[in-house]
């Protein structure tokens, strides 16, 4: 005879409670998000639990499309994320890709505290190379939190360079797509973005910026 597992109830009731919310606002909510979504944007963040992608830029489920890994990483040999990229690309035709760190990131800091994770240690690889290639601007800020945030910066940098010079991105600049790559930094402490000035919209611009 099967149990009743009662372990999340709460976390079914709050759903409840929200879906409730959302139809008293707006009583076709749901039946829009039934559907083909049609994203402008896709989102690719860190999984950090403080970093929710829609909240952040006040959006509703449906228009952002979202890829979120540990520190925010786009890395050319990952076929999940290159499976979504190209789906965000050539199926969603999104306008605008947003690579997203935040301030404070776990996965940046674990890049390069010298501590042995296991296989996240691989994963976050790239990011201790760009410590090495940055390594005389970083090794000029004081140590600690300063010097991580850029790190963090860096590192969102180094990634939109990696969606921008994809081949998926770069095929559909070559067939007039509508695309631009952004680079963006979340703070926790005050809910607000930074922009890193590192907007791509073309192949010409990312072969002049990278």
């Amino acid at each position: 005879m099967c149990k009743t597992n009662h372990m999340l109830d709460h976390l079914k009731d709050r759903n409840r409670v929200w879906a409730s919310r959302k139809v008293e606002a707006d009583p076709g909510f749901f039946k829009r998000l039934i559907g083909q979504q049609a994203p402008e944007y896709f989102w690719i963040g860190c999984s950090d639990s403080r970093v929710p992608a829609s909240e952040i830029v006040d959006l509703d489920p449906g228009e952002v499309f979202v890829h979120r890994n540990v520190a925010n990483l786009a890395p050319p040999q990952d076929a999940n994320y290159l499976s979504v990229l190209q789906f965000a690309v050539d199926v969603l035709k999104v306008k605008h890709i947003l690579v997203v760190g935040h301030y404070g990131c776990g996965g940046v800091a674990a890049s390069v505290d010298g501590k042995r994770r296991g296989l996240v240690d691989h994963w976050l690889q790239p990011i201790r190379e760009v410590a090495r290639f940055h390594c005389e601007e970083l090794e000029a800020l004081p140590e600690g939190r300063e010097r991580l945030d850029r790190l963090c910066e860096l590192n969102v940098m180094r990634q939109v360079r990696n969606v921008a010079t994809d081949v998926f991105v770069q095929d559909a600049w070559a067939r007039g797509q509508t695309l631009a790559v952004h680079g963006w930094v979340y703070s926790i402490g005050n809910g607000l973005v930074t922009d890193m000035n590192v907007t791509v919209t073309n192949a010409a611009e990312a072969a002049a910026l990278f």
